[in-house]
Formats: structure tokens, sequence, C-alpha cells
């Protein structure tokens, strides 16, 4: 009954960071300027824009907009994008599976090297491999992705002409893209990786484990990764996040027609409910991805127990 009561309460906070999330970028939109003005010709008449205006809703009281806004939240309806004169939802899912794709392959290509890197810096303490992935780290967590995606294209697409500079399509399209997303993650996942393994390896548990006769890798892997992940495994679930969200820079350098891009364009053309429907999805996967990190520390460790 405890782990359903906080599960319950941790729901329910949830819920309630999505509608403050709400209630902000509806009224932050809505300040940001008339979205009538973009979508007619700077020749339109008075006549005409307060005609659209009406027909968009537009006319109403704000609170009026409010009020219906959050009962199409209610229901899943989140209106028509403006510009593409669609449903908001039927956009986002066109787009969805593309930042979905670079997001995953960042996500495996940060775990595929920061995981090693971390374990190596570690069990390597004040060596010559220590000092080089240290210092990879500090660049990767200075590097701007985009100033990284630049780069990575004058050299790659540019120089060397073996990967395409932008544009969605096959393997080769993913790889720079996924490893500008990628290239923050690295240096955050290995660097809390080799803190936390450092604190471990020295706890009783691993001396009695070496004492039993156990192999240095097996005690490691064992017992101290097992034991460092709880730190290391947070990171990652805020990193998922990260990574949906950061994808609005790398998909502007690399044209990757994904929510990133999506979000860019609407805040441009003014779209209020394609704006506030890519907020709330971004706002979601946060939100989602903490809860079940929590949720996930009791079947790490044992001596972790969600209490109400």
């Amino acid at each position: 009954m405890n782990l359903l009561r906080t599960i319950a309460g941790k729901i329910g906070g949830a819920l309630l960071v999505l509608f403050c999330v709400a209630t902000v970028v509806f009224f932050l939109v809505r300040i940001s300027g008339d979205p009538v003005k973009v979508l007619l010709p700077p020749d339109a008449t008075v006549a005409q824009e307060a005609s659209l205006r009406a027909s968009l809703g537009l006319d109403r009281p704000l609170f009026l907009q409010y009020l219906h806004y959050l009962g199409g939240i209610l229901r899943f309806d989140f209106g028509n994008s403006l510009f593409y004169d669609q449903p908001v939802s039927s956009v986002l899912a066109e787009r969805l599976p593309a930042t979905v794709e670079l997001a995953a392959a960042a996500l495996v290509i940060a775990l595929v090297l920061a995981i090693p890197a971390g374990t190596l810096a570690a069990l390597r303490r004040g060596k010559s491999s220590d000092t080089g992935v240290m210092t990879g780290v500090l660049i990767g967590q200075s590097t701007p992705p985009f100033w990284a995606g630049i780069l990575l294209i004058l050299v790659f697409a540019v120089g060397l002409q073996v990967l395409p500079a932008s544009g969605y399509g096959g393997i080769e399209h993913l790889v720079l893209p996924a490893i500008t997303l990628a290239i923050y993650s690295v240096a955050m996942i290995a660097r809390l990786l080799r803190s936390s393994l450092i604190d471990v390896l020295g706890a009783d548990y691993m001396r009695t484990a070496r004492a039993k006769g156990l192999g240095e890798l097996g005690v490691v892997l064992g017992h101290g990764l097992r034991n460092a992940a709880l730190p290391v495994v947070t990171v990652i679930g805020l990193e998922v996040g990260s990574l949906l969200g950061g994808a609005i820079l790398t998909e502007q350098v690399f044209s990757w027609p994904g929510v990133g891009r999506l979000t860019v364009e609407a805040i441009s053309n003014r779209d209020f409910p394609l704006v506030q429907a890519t907020v709330l999805f971004f706002a979601a996967t946060f939100v989602v991805v903490n809860l079940l990190v929590d949720l996930s520390y009791t079947f790490l460790d044992p001596r972790v127990r969600v209490r109400a």
C-alpha cells in the first residue's frame, strides 16, 4: 500500500507539473505576437484580419480561450495547427519518429562510449588513461552542440565527403547528428560513473569479494557497477529527456525533420496550438522518465525502498 500511495503521489505531482507547464506556455505564446499578422499577407485589410481572428477563436476573452485549451488537453485534443491547417496531433505524429530515432541513436552511442570510459578512468585513477578520459570529458562538456555539428560537417561532409551534411534518410544521414547530440551525454555519464565507481571500489564488500577469490573484472562488473549505478541511472534518465529536448539545435544544424525543428518553425510562425503541444511533449517526456527512474531504484538496490 505504501508503494501504491507513493506512486499515486508521484503521478499527482507529475500532473501538477504538466498543468503548470501548460498554463505558462499558454500565456507566454500569446504575448509573443499576433499570428494573424503572419498568416495573412502584408496588404490584408482590417476586415480580413478580424474575420481570420474570429475563425481561429482569438477574438474571444483570454480566460475563455484558456478554459477551452485546458478542456482540449483533457480530451487529448490540441487543436489544429494554424500554419499546417491540420490537427496538431497529426503534425507531431509525422515528426516524432525522426526525433525518437535521433535520440535513441545518440543514447546508444553515449552508453557504448561512456560506460567503458568511466570504468577505465576509475580503475586507472591518476594514470595516463584516466587523464585522457577526463580531458575528453572536459572537452565534451565544454563544446556547444551546434558548434560540434558544424565542425563535424566541415570534416566529414565537406572535407572527407564520406557522410551527408544534412537531410533525413538512411543510416549515413543519422551518423553525424547522433554523434553531435551524444557528445555532451558521453562526457556527463562517464564523469559521474568514474566518480561513483571510485567511491564503490574502496567499500568493504568489494574487499570481501576480492578475498573470496573473484577476479578484478568479476568484482567490478558483478558488484562495483551495480552499486555505482544509482546516480548514473538518474543522470541517464535525465539525459533521455535532454536528448529529446536538446535535439532542437542539432535538428536545425542538420535539417533533421523532427519535433525540435518543428518547434522552431512553430515559434517563428506563431503557431500557438503547435507550440503548446510541442512544449507539453517535452515536459511530459521529462516527467515520465523521472518517474521511471525513481521506480527503478528499488530493482537496482535492495536497500532502496519506496516509502510513503
